[in-house]
């Protein structure tokens, strides 16, 4: 299933798309399922159940007084106001290259166990305009990611059970700010607000049985599913990265693993992946320095339009506004 957060009369609607058209699916269901999607989420097996049968008659013709024709224009954030949205560091390409180019080893830690940090759940944002401060176009990056929504609650999920508790997968754009993010992080603490303005997910949540004929086998030594699902970004129309989240190293099984430890996960919780090899102009930048010192970089700028590409998952595209604000917090430092 392909379901979605949209807009109908100014309210957030949760609905699924079959053939092209988006249902409601609080009105498909008689009003048995609520119209927020992690209200849905929480339903759990009874609410899946439902989803089911709306799936099975949408495709019968039937609930078409309940839909709207699909229009990318009125998507919001799949699962706009999740519990958490944690962020993983899985690819270990990215990691590598990234250390390379600014002239450090690998760090032997990432091969002993998956880590992730928490990042601001109120500024998920879906398809659409990104509006930016001032200090955030200081070295404006994407990161291509792709994250799951937790569909039930639970606490030290192992490994081996924890791809049971993804209700769904979407893109992520875990956009950020690095000249804020450097420079909090030579503190030792962060990212902070390097990320807390904008990340952005979408352009909806495809569950796990629509992904069935991607699986593959995780990297050897770990333990869950893993998916070949190609993953590409283009700014401007230009391509500018190409990987696969079967280049994950830890899985997503193993991240919510360490997630769940003494800790419990909720239904609505999103947990991105890391950015894939190549995904992020910081990256990029990079391996262009390294292997020419007198290499441009490149970074986000105003009306750019980023589209993110990942199979079975569709596109997820952003255009890049300027806010109508000229304060600074980076002019404010204290010297």
């Amino acid at each position: 299933m392909k379901l979605i957060t949209y807009l109908k009369s100014n309210e957030m609607r949760s609905g699924i798309l079959v053939n092209n058209r988006i249902f409601d699916l609080h009105l498909s269901s008689s009003k048995q399922l609520p119209v927020s999607m992690r209200e849905i989420l929480i339903g759990g097996e009874r609410a899946l159940d439902i989803l089911r049968n709306i799936e099975v008659k949408t495709n019968d013709g039937k609930f078409i007084e309940f839909s709207i024709a699909y229009d990318e224009k009125i998507l919001c954030a799949p699962i706009p106001d999740p519990t958490s949205c944690r962020d993983g560091y899985a690819f270990r390409q990215h990691v590598a290259a990234a250390r390379r180019n600014r002239g450090v080893p690998m760090i032997p830690e990432f091969d002993e166990y998956p880590i992730f940090y928490f990042t601001n759940h109120q500024a998920i944002m879906g398809p659409g305009d990104v509006y930016c401060m001032p200090d955030h176009f200081e070295k404006l990056d994407f990161e291509l990611e792709v994250a799951v929504v937790i569909g039930k609650k639970g606490r030290n999920i192992p490994s081996g059970k924890a791809d049971e508790y993804i209700a769904g997968f979407t893109i992520m754009n875990d956009l950020s700010a690095r000249v804020l993010q450097m420079e909090e992080m030579k503190l030792n603490l962060g990212p902070a607000k390097g990320k807390d303005f904008s990340t952005t997910i979408g352009p909806w949540l495809v569950t796990p049985d629509e992904l069935k004929n991607y699986l593959t086998s995780c990297k050897k030594n770990h333990t869950g599913n893993s998916w070949n699902l190609e993953m590409k970004c283009r700014v401007n129309g230009i391509q500018v990265s190409l990987g696969n989240m079967s280049d994950m190293d830890w899985t997503f099984a193993e991240i919510i693993e360490r997630c769940s430890y003494g800790c419990d996960i909720f239904p609505g919780d999103v947990i991105g992946s890391g950015t894939v090899g190549t995904g992020c102009f910081l990256e990029l930048n990079g391996t262009a320095k390294f292997n020419d010192p007198s290499a441009n970089e490149q970074w986000l700028k105003e009306n750019d339009v980023v589209e993110m590409e990942v199979a079975g998952l569709g596109i997820l595209s952003n255009t890049i506004k300027r806010a109508e604000e000229d304060f600074s917090i980076l002019k404010r430092k204290k010297r």
